[in-house]
This record gives C-alpha cells, sequence and structure tokens, in this order.
C-alpha cells in the first residue's frame, strides 16, 4: 500500500502543470525570507532587552547605594539625636563636629579648589575632578535621584528618568538604548544647536588636546529666556571629551568661575551669568551595536533675580529634564530611526530638510520673544498701556538666514522686522489643553485679516496697513496637513491651509487659500514639565526648502502646581502685576473661577508668552505697530476668554450668561423659543420657577442648566449650547461654529438619529438612548438619554433642533 502510494504520486508529480515547481519555489524562498528577517528582528529585540536588563540591574545596584547611604545617614541623625540629649555639652559639641566632617566627606563643596585655568596643566586638573564628579552622578550617589512621575521605564519606553531631590541648583537623570555608535552619538550631543532649542548660540574659543587622547574646549554659550518677563543666560564652560578603559566615550562639562580661573567680568548684554555644575554624558558601546547613554544636566539658574511667582521655571528639574535631558534622548533616538528608514515623512522632503524647518520656526520665535539688542532689535515707546511690548529690527541682517534665507526677494530693503508680545499668567487650564485648543479652533482667535497681511508681506513685498479690511475675506475653515512628527509624538510638523475667498486687499489680491508652516509641541497634558508651544509662519503655496519664515505664535510653560489658598483665581497681566517694567499702567483682567466646587482641580498656574512678526516698510511702520498693538491685544482677550471657557475647574462655576451668550434680544427670544417649544412638544417643563419679572430669566436658566442643551440648524451645524453644552464639547460659543452633529455622534448615535428623525420633523420631538459622543477635543462623553426637539419660532416655522444630553460625563 505505501508502495502504490509512492508511485501515485511519483505519476502524479510528472504530469503536473509547467510552472508549478517555479511557483512552489519562490513560495519556499518568500517564506524562508520572512523567517530570516523574524529572525533578525528577534535578535535585535533580544539585545535591546539583554542591554535594557544589564541597565535595569545597574540602576538597581545604585539604588540600593543610595537606600543604604539615607538609611546610614538616619541611624547617624538619631544617634546625634540621641547623644545631644543625653551626653555633656562637650561630648554633643565633639558629635556635631564628627558628623560635621563625615558629611563634608560625602558631599564635598561644589566649588573647586583655586587652578590655574591658564595653562594646560591646570586646565587637565579642572577637566578630570569634573570627570569624577560627573561619573559620582551618572552612575553612583553624588545626587539624590528620584524617578520622574509619568516616565515609566521599560524595552519601549524612552528610557529611565530620574530628577534631583534637595540639591544646589536642579539636576536631572536619563538613561537610554540608541541605536547609533558611541563616536556617532558624542558628534550629535556635542551639537548642542542642533537638538537644545533653547541654546542661542555656541563658541568654542579654543580646544586643547590632552596627553591621553582627549580634547579640552574652553566654550561660552548663551541660552533663550523662555518669556519676554526675565533675562537670558550664559554660560562659561570647559568641556572635556575622554575615553575610559572599559571602551566608553565621556563628554562632561563644568562652569569656569572667578575661582578656578574663569572670566571675572560682567555677563553681556541682556544676559545673567548661570553656572553649569559637573554634567555630562556617559557612552557605553553595547553588544551587536548600539549605545547605553547616561545623561546628567545640572545647573543653577540663578532663580533668585527673577521675580517671585516665575521662579519655578528656573527651580524646576521636571522643567530642566524636558528642555534639555528628553530632548537630547528623544533627538538621537529620532535621527536614529530616520536613519533607518523606519520613520516615514510626507511632502517627499528629506528628513533633515524637515528638520531644519523646525529648528528654524522655533529660533525665530525665541528671537522675537527675547529680542535681543545685538540682533538689532529696540524696543518702541508705548501708548501710555504696556500691556503690549512692540520691538522693532531696522536692520535685521543677524536674522538672515535662520528667519529669511539669504536669497529671499521679499525682505523688505526700505524697511525692517515688527514685533508685538506680551506674557501672562494663567490659571488652572493644562498647557497642552490650551494649545491643542489654539490649534484646532484658529477661528476663535486669529484674524483672518492679519492672517492675509502677514501672507502679502511675505509673498507680494506689500504692507498697506491703513487699507486693511479685518474682516475682508471670509475664513471658512481650516485644514492641517501632517508633515512629520517626532517618534513619540512630541512634536508635530505640519502645513494649515485657510480656506478663504479671495482675502482681498487694497493694493493685493491673493489665492483664495492662505498656507501656514506650523509647529506644535508639548499636546500631551499628561507630560510633567512639559512646555507646550504653537508657532506657525506664513509661506508660499510653493513651499520651497528656501522658504521665507517669519514665525509667530505661542508658548505655555506650567509652573508647579499648587493650591491657590488666596482664594482668588485671576488671568493677569505679569507685565503690569509684578511691576517688572518701570511705570507700568497694564490692566489684569479678571477671570471667572468656583475655587469653591468640590470638583475643580488645584489650582494650576502656567505662564503665557505671545509674539506676533510682521513685515513693514518705512513710511508705515507707525501703521503697521498700531495694528499689531491692537491685534495682540484682541488675542490676548480671546485666550483669556478661550482660557476661562476649557479650564477644566470651571464645570459648574456660576457666570453671567450675558458674558457668553450675550445680552442681545437674539439670545433672549432664541432662550424663550427653546423653552416654549420643549413645553409644546412634550408636555413637560424644561425647568421651572421662571422669574415672569425678570426679563433674562429663561435665558438664565437655560445657561445654568444642568444638562447639556445643544442647537443645531437644519443643516446639522451647531449654533448654540448652554455652558454645560459648551463644557461636553470642550469649545466655546464662537467655535462651536466649526462643530457639527455628525462629527460628535458615534456610528450608534447617528443610526438612533437617522432612525428617529421623520419622528422628531413630524411630531415634533423624540428620545434617543443613551450612547457615546466625542468632543472637539477627541474626548469620549457617555450621557444616558438624549431628547431632540424642533424649535419653532413665533409663527410656528422650524428655526432649528435642540438636543439636551442628560446625565453626562466624560469617559
Amino acid at each position: 500500500m505505501l508502495l502504490c502510494s509512492a508511485v501515485h504520486l511519483d505519476i502524479y508529480s510528472s504530469v503536473m502543470v509547467p510552472g508549478f515547481e517555479l511557483k512552489n519555489g519562490r513560495k519556499v524562498q518568500s517564506c524562508r525570507e520572512k523567517q530570516r528577517k523574524e529572525a533578525s528582528r528577534l535578535q535585535t529585540v533580544n539585545r535591546k532587552l539583554t542591554a535594557m536588563n544589564k541597565l535595569l540591574m545597574e540602576e538597581n545596584d545604585r539604588l540600593q547605594k543610595q537606600v543604604s547611604r539615607l538609611v546610614y545617614e538616619n541611624g547617624c541623625m538619631r544617634n546625634r539625636i540621641h547623644t545631644t540629649s543625653v551626653a555633656t555639652t562637650d561630648t554633643s559639641c565633639e558629635s556635631v563636629v564628627t558628623s560635621s566632617q563625615r558629611q563634608n566627606q560625602r558631599n564635598p563643596p561644589s566649588q573647586l579648589p583655586q587652578r590655574d585655568a591658564n595653562n594646560p596643566a591646570g586646565l587637565l586638573a579642572i577637566a578630570e575632578e569634573t570627570l569624577a564628579e560627573f561619573l559620582s552622578k551618572a552612575t553612583g550617589t553624588a545626587v539624590e535621584w528620584v524617578q520622574m512621575v509619568g516616565m515609566k521605564p521599560g524595552p519601549d519606553s524612552i528610557g529611565i528618568i530620574a530628577v534631583s531631590h534637595n540639591c544646589s541648583g536642579v539636576a536631572a537623570r536619563a538613561c537610554g538604548l540608541v541605536g547609533l555608535e558611541p563616536t556617532k552619538v558624542a558628534e550629535i550631543l556635542k551639537d548642542r544647536m542642533s537638538w537644545y532649542r533653547d541654546c542661542r548660540s555656541v563658541d568654542v574659543l579654543s580646544i586643547i588636546p590632552t596627553g591621553n587622547g582627549g580634547t579640552i574646549e574652553l566654550m561660552y554659550m548663551q541660552t533663550y529666556a523662555p518669556t519676554t518677563l526675565a533675562s537670558a543666560r550664559d554660560f562659561w564652560t570647559l568641556r572635556y571629551t575622554t575615553g575610559l578603559e572599559d571602551g566608553s566615550l565621556v563628554i562632561c562639562e563644568r562652569s569656569l568661575t572667578p575661582s578656578t580661573g574663569g572670566p571675572t567680568g560682567p555677563p553681556a548684554q541682556n544676559f545673567l551669568r548661570a553656572e553649569m555644575l559637573p554634567s555630562g554624558y556617559l557612552i557605553r558601546p553595547c553588544e551587536g551595536g548600539g549605545s547605553m547613554i547616561h545623561i546628567v544636566d545640572h545647573i543653577d539658574l540663578d532663580a533668585w533675580s527673577v521675580p517671585e511667582v516665575l521662579r519655578p521655571l528656573y527651580e524646576s528639574p521636571q522643567i530642566l529634564a524636558q528642555k534639555m535631558t528628553i530632548a537630547a534622548l528623544r533627538h538621537i533616538r529620532q535621527i536614529a530611526l530616520e536613519s533607518s528608514g523606519e520613520i516615514p515623512y510626507g511632502g517627499g522632503r528629506q528628513p533633515a530638510v524637515l528638520r531644519t524647518f523646525s529648528q528654524r520656526l522655533s529660533r525665530g520665535f525665541n528671537d522675537a520673544v527675547n529680542g535681543f539688542a545685538d540682533d538689532g532689535w529696540s524696543v518702541m515707546n508705548s501708548d501710555g498701556v504696556e500691556d503690549v511690548v512692540i520691538a522693532i529690527n531696522c536692520s535685521p541682517n543677524k536674522l538672515i538666514g535662520s528667519v529669511f534665507p539669504s536669497s529671499n526677494p521679499f525682505f523688505p530693503t526700505s524697511g525692517g522686522i515688527l514685533c508685538a508680545k506680551a506674557s501672562m499668567l494663567l490659571q488652572n487650564v493644562p498647557p497642552g489643553l490650551l494649545v491643542r485648543f489654539l490649534r484646532e479652533h484658529r477661528s476663535e482667535w486669529a484674524d483672518c485679516g492679519v492672517d492675509a497681511y502677514s501672507a502679502a508681506s511675505l509673498r507680494a513685498g506689500s504692507y498697506a496697513v491703513p487699507g486693511l479690511r479685518p474682516n475682508a475675506g471670509f475664513l471658512g475653515s481650516q485644514v492641517i496637513l501632517p508633515l512629520a512628527h517626532t517618534l513619540e509624538q512630541q512634536e508635530y510638523l505640519e502645513v494649515m491651509r485657510l480656506e478663504g475667498h479671495g482675502f482681498g486687499h487694497d493694493d493685493v489680491v491673493l489665492p483664495r487659500d492662505l498656507y501656514m508652516l506650523q509647529l506644535c509641541s508639548g499636546l500631551d497634558e499628561s507630560s510633567l514639565g512639559a512646555c507646550a508651544q504653537l508657532v506657525f509662519a506664513p509661506i508660499d503655496e510653493s513651499f520651497s526648502d528656501d522658504a521665507s519664515l517669519l514665525p509667530s505664535g505661542f508658548r505655555v510653560i506650567p509652573l508647579d502646581s499648587k493650591t491657590d489658598n488666596s482664594g482668588s483665581n485671576r488671568t493677569l497681566d505679569l507685565a503690569s502685576s509684578l511691576e517688572v517694567r518701570s511705570g507700568s499702567g497694564g490692566r489684569a483682567t479678571q477671570a471667572v473661577s468656583d475655587s469653591s466646587d468640590p470638583n475643580s482641580y488645584s489650582s494650576t498656574r502656567s505662564v503665557l508668552t505671545i509674539a506676533f512678526q510682521f513685515a513693514y516698510e518705512n513710511n508705515l511702520r507707525d501703521s503697521v505697530a498700531a495694528m499689531a498693538r491692537q491685534y495682540v491685544r484682541s488675542v490676548v482677550a480671546s485666550v483669556q476668554r478661550v482660557a476661562m471657557a476649557i479650564s477644566p475647574s470651571r464645570i459648574g462655576s456660576q457666570i453671567e450668561p450675558r458674558q457668553f451668550p450675550g445680552a442681545s434680544p437674539e439670545a433672549h427670544t432664541l432662550a424663550q423659543w427653546i423653552y416654549r417649544s420643549y413645553r409644546f412638544h412634550t408636555g413637560a417643563e424644561l425647568f421651572g420657577n421662571i422669574d415672569s419679572q425678570g426679563s433674562d430669566s429663561v435665558l438664565k436658566q437655560l445657561w445654568h442648566h444642568s444638562d447639556a442643551v445643544i442647537c443645531c440648524s437644519l443643516k446639522a451645524m451647531f449654533t448654540f449650547a448652554n455652558q454645560a453644552g459648551l463644557d461636553m464639547l470642550e469649545t466655546t460659543l464662537i467655535a462651536l461654529q466649526d462643530i457639527s452633529l455628525e462629527k460628535i455622534l458615534d456610528e450608534d448615535g447617528r443610526k438612533a438619529l437617522c432612525a428617529e428623525f421623520p419622528k422628531i420633523m413630524q411630531q415634533g420631538y423624540a428620545s434617543l438612548p443613551g450612547g457615546v459622543c466625542v468632543s472637539s477635543m477627541g474626548r469620549p462623553v457617555s450621557y444616558d438619554l438624549a431628547v431632540a426637539w424642533k424649535v419653532l419660532t413665533d409663527d410656528d416655522s422650524a428655526h432649528c433642533l435642540a438636543f439636551m444630553f442628560q446625565n453626562w460625563s466624560f469617559v
């Protein structure tokens, strides 16, 4: 039987159709190729897990040493207290002195002994001591490190992130794996301008080779100030690059102070001298390729030189970690994945080109916020109210190449750049939430006429401001076209198309649509200490690689979360409230918040900085300045209104309805129609106890109704919502008009509405089952029941549809 089967198969194989063996061979080859790729991938994953396991074991050893040290210190403290209470005075003093000596041995003073930094031997002594102190921070217990909240280690995480606790200055530490060789990693890290967005310039003044094959560099670095209310910082440092016996590469750095032969003169204009304590990078090769990196940043930013409310910006190790330590690690990982081709990019652009655009946007915005005199900036006289600062740059030669390429044909030859900027304090608004709202609802704060003017100034060389019509060109909608994003989607580069109708001006008629190159970062609300930023610049439709960029935008930096015991939550113009500038006559605008609300968040503060740039011709400078000042004031007012509307602590707050729906006759009439139509169709009362003596009683009760009441036109576009409705949709009355009913309902909700729609139009109302909808910010919202009814006018014609979502809550 077996023999017959074999013969049968042999005969069958001899009569197979031609090409079968070839196809079968291809399948086998394809399967083998897939197996090889899978085996290679598993080997790579295994190497990563092995390296991560080694890193975690080293971290565990370091933590055990730190625990042992803390237990020892705790025991010494207990003995000292006990000895002090029972021993004689002499014994007590001796114990204190001995304990103090031990403490000094464990924690040596941060200042180095006197060294002669004018000769190579003295510099090498400083460098070797810097190396020892850095390694004790990177792998030892010289600094008490605590795990940074929200940064969990693992194979798919960015790495192990820790921040300092109870040390001089602020410090942050990161350990991670990257798929680049140590020499390449060192090259990237030493190019601080490419990844540290707050770095303005780095000048290497001298390079001195050492006998052990390393190099010593004497450097001067300038960094930007994050807001308009504080001075920028500069550093004189020594950087030491050398190799270790185990094959690791080390780059360590520290400030040169007068006690170590550093400069004794005053810092540069507009700068304050800061100190970099021993910091650096330990780069260790991994088996099979790649590197294991230890990063330590330890800086004293002289926090006492800034207003007290801003000190958390300079005292928070979490902010330092996000701006420097994590940024460096993310940049290296990004380049590693770009080199391997694992990240797709849009628009047919090379990753380096898109990265250059991001850097130019960020750098141009920082230049606008800081307005350094050596770049040509000077402050114009104010109009008596210093809430908005106007700075002009009549000869921005130093900015050419970063903001404007040298080949830009539209750069104003007889004019310059004007910047209008302001800073203010916000309460109870997460930075990521605010920036995401500003990004997705541009019509809430932007003036399309000013957008068109900005585009015209770059596109056609037209600067005719006096004839600018703010309402010229209807801003129909915005479309966001993604270009690139970082690995963890912390930063987005995109093109935003503003759809309009002509955008006509006196001297120029622009195409139908306008385009903005836009950079967004920090949209994740859970990232502790992360700065949220929205920076944009008008661009030509062609969007060439050397496109002219004049960046404007918003930056929101979180301050430490604290409970506000003063009982007053306000949105303040810091320039006036802190009296940073002399003769401040700024205004303080009250923001509404109910601190007694049990559901409100603890008071969280953040600093918002706004800067808008415009090109101008000399004969129109004053006109452009007046327009810019007024425009930024309107943007400030809009942002304050938005911040108040989307604040998580706003739910249930007592707000007078005239502040939002307006005390117009139309608002009262619509409220009457909604109330009366509900009673007419359902036979029930929408709310009771109507005060017939108060003309705004219906509007007030509708506005404060606990359920979300939202009206939409017969074309399903929203037109009105009460406060609960705005809270549910996470929007405001103006931005509400950009949202359609279809966008917020899920598939089940849309099916239920379609099934009940004929009933709504014939009988006047219908009940829809509970379900889940989506807010304008993308968050799911559940509700128990939805009631829809037809709103009738005084002559019983259909005006709109009203929906009431009962017992809604965020999922």
